[in-house]
């Protein structure tokens, strides 16, 4: 399995626009394109802006393949236009590929 950690910077003020958009659409597109969202978190300190969730991924070339088909989606690109009126609704986005360590039992 791989796990796919991203980081938004949200453009300051933005947030609720984001987390509206992820709740009420994305992650449907994902579910379409074979993503699994396992959990998404804002940080504690509400003043750095900044959104987290992981992606679950059978192997590298499945991340790919899938997310290549997301962003080619057209109804989400329709989505991000009408929800993005104002311009994006984050400066950048930090992606962290991870694997589970051997050692660790889930409980």
């Amino acid at each position: 399995m791989l796990y796919e950690l991203r980081i938004y910077q949200v453009v300051p003020g933005r947030m609720q626009a984001l987390l509206d958009r992820f709740r009420d659409d994305t992650i449907e597109f994902f579910a379409k394109h074979d993503m699994k969202v396992t959990n998404f978190w804002v940080d504690a300190d509400e003043t750095k802006d900044r959104l987290y969730y992981v992606l679950e991924h059978p192997d590298a070339a499945s991340r790919e393949r899938n997310f290549q088909a997301f962003l080619e989606d057209q109804e989400w690109l329709e989505l991000r236009e009408r929800t993005e009126p104002n311009g994006p609704l984050h400066e950048n986005i930090e992606i962290i590929y991870m694997k589970e360590a051997s050692f660790f039992q889930k409980v």
